[in-house]
């Protein structure tokens, strides 16, 4: 299985259906720190919706659309990302996060964001991808701020996961910004393999 270093003893990796009773224990842990933030905790609640969960990310992924990835650090799930949207065609790409307490602090988000991102603009050819979030989650807006990423504007009432219907901030990066703001990453092709 491919992995790619994200930090000191912090690995990126692909989140399959095989692994959902270690994706259930993580969520299990981080279940009251992201339930106000993402709606994995409200749709995984056992091994069978676990399994599920990853399955459709899976099925999609076959076909070239959305993929989900675990962050490993000292070898326990500790967080993941996904490509919540991806549309070849379109040129569009949409990146969803989420981490436990245990691996807060330590710049994991944004360096497999990082590696997201120039996977998806330099070897795909995305033109743009977008940041969805709502607008109390500063540790979120903060990602998205050293990602390089432009606020665009908020859509309101467009999200429900429990309680009240919430607003939703777009942030998004273009091809080009990416390019000029990390040439060196856009100048090298991955040495470790990466999805396609």
């Amino acid at each position: 299985m491919w992995q790619i270093e994200i930090g000191p003893d912090a690995v990126l990796r692909p989140l399959d259906p095989w692994l959902a009773e270690e994706f259930l224990a993580h969520v299990n842990r981080a279940r009251e720190h992201t339930a106000p933030w993402v709606p994995i905790p409200h749709r995984v609640v056992n091994l069978e919706t676990a399994r599920g969960y990853l399955q459709k990310y899976a099925d999609t992924a076959a076909l070239d659309g959305r993929r989900i990835y675990g962050i490993w650090l000292a070898g326990t799930l500790v967080g993941g990302t996904t490509f919540a949207a991806f549309d070849v065609v379109s040129g569009t790409c949409e990146v969803g996060v989420w981490l436990e307490p245990a691996g807060e602090g330590r710049g994991l988000i944004t360096a497999a964001c990082t590696r997201m991102l120039t996977w998806a603009f330099c070897e795909r050819g995305l033109h743009r991808a977008e940041w969805h979030v709502d607008p109390r989650n500063d540790r979120s807006k903060a990602v998205a701020t050293r990602l390089g990423m432009t606020y665009e504007g908020t859509l309101r009432s467009t999200f429900a996961i429990v309680g009240p219907r919430r607003d939703t901030e777009i942030w998004s990066v273009l091809a080009d910004e990416w390019r000029a703001a990390h040439p060196t990453e856009a100048a090298t092709r991955d040495p470790e393999p990466w999805p396609s």
